[in-house]
């Protein structure tokens, strides 16, 4: 039976149009911040502490407080994006910048792990050059739109690449708004579902291919939510043996299609200093190709976090399926490299297992 959707009216379904510069969805931090910060970061430096047993309570942010709630509003009930700037190099290390990074991250969600190495910080750094085998986040290739395995991301910059490396952002409420204007038989395809395959990081006795279908979009509550990664949906589908039907393909096709259509999708290069936190169940991400400085420390580098909202966002089962309560779990023989047959790109000659984060 058809089912009767509606346009999505809000600040969520935006167009680059209405943020005329850089700094219509960016929040530049005062002093005030800043020693908020800094009172912070004195009180959580105790000696050999890892920056991730940080909480919420040891980062307190009290004179920052209405701030702070109004950049977590914006994250999850507004247009699903904000931009901070102004962590200076001059006054704020590397280790610095991180454990603000992580403070303002628990204020958002409960960080998991993003890969079998079992980084909750994750180094967004080039170790795989252009092989498709290595994850996305540490080699340099082009990156599609897409979604990753959590609620909320975070991207803090410490070093941008020597070109490239442009980030682009789409709203997945902007795409639907499209294709239900123009080929709304083509959305119900994408509420269907997809199988997705686990690149290698499942558990031990879990099927390589996700046992349900997992839907591109999906309402729970009336929120309407993202998944989406077509290079895990086709490896399931080679993997399972069950091509999709041309229906299937027409539609993921059309929604990345306008998922980087200019008009769609905002552009802009994150700048040393600057940390974004955005809706991972609203927005999908990209990123150019990029190539680095020579010098090895002058390599691009970001930090990365995934967030759970446990709760916060009414979420379809199905989506919980695929991404789980907690990440991708540590493995002790865990690597990011895929070995498997669901893709087609020999195995790298010099492929190491490295069981190291960064």
């Amino acid at each position: 039976m058809p089912v009767d959707r509606q346009p999505i009216v809000g600040r969520s379904a935006w167009h680059p149009g209405d943020f005329p510069t850089k700094d219509a969805y960016s929040f530049d931090l005062t002093e005030a911040h800043l020693a908020a910060f800094d009172q912070a970061i004195a009180a959580n430096s105790q000696p050999g502490r890892p920056v991730e047993d940080i909480t919420p309570t040891d980062f307190a942010l009290e004179p920052i407080a209405r701030d702070l709630d109004a950049w977590c509003d914006e994250v999850l009930n507004g247009r699903g994006f904000i931009i901070l700037r102004g962590l200076s190099p001059e006054r704020y290390s590397d280790d610095d910048i991180t454990t603000i990074f992580w403070g303002l991250g628990t204020h958002l969600g409960r960080a998991v792990s993003q890969s079998n190495l079992g980084d909750f910080i994750g180094h967004v750094t080039d170790v795989g050059g252009k092989d498709r085998r290595e994850r996305a986040y540490r080699n340099s290739r082009e990156l599609t739109p897409h979604t990753d395995r959590a609620d909320i991301l975070g991207m803090a910059c410490l070093k941008k690449a020597m070109s490239g490396g442009v980030s682009g952002y789409s709203s997945a409420h902007t795409i639907y708004n499209e294709m239900l204007a123009t080929r709304p038989e083509l959305v119900e395809p994408l509420f269907e579902g997809f199988y997705y395959h686990r690149r290698g990081e499942q558990q031990e006795g879990e099927p390589a291919v996700t046992p349900e279908k997992v839907p591109v979009l999906s309402e729970c509550e009336d929120a309407l939510s993202v998944v989406y990664l077509r290079s895990y949906i086709d490896m399931g589908a080679n993997e399972l043996g069950q091509p999709l039907s041309q229906q299937q393909q027409e539609a993921l096709d059309l929604f990345e299609t306008l998922a980087d259509r200019e008009d769609i999708k905002l552009t802009f290069t994150l700048e040393p200093g600057e940390i974004i936190f955005f809706n991972n169940c609203v927005l999908l991400h990209n990123r150019t190709g990029f190539e680095d400085y020579p010098e090895p420390e002058r390599k691009r580098h970001l930090l990365r976090l995934w967030l759970m909202l446990d709760g916060k966002r009414p979420l379809a089962p199905a989506i919980h399926a695929y991404k789980g309560t907690s990440g991708i779990l540590h493995r002790a023989d865990g690597s990011t490299y895929y070995v498997g047959n669901a893709v087609q790109e020999p195995v790298h000659p010099g492929y190491v297992v490295s069981t190291k984060a960064y």
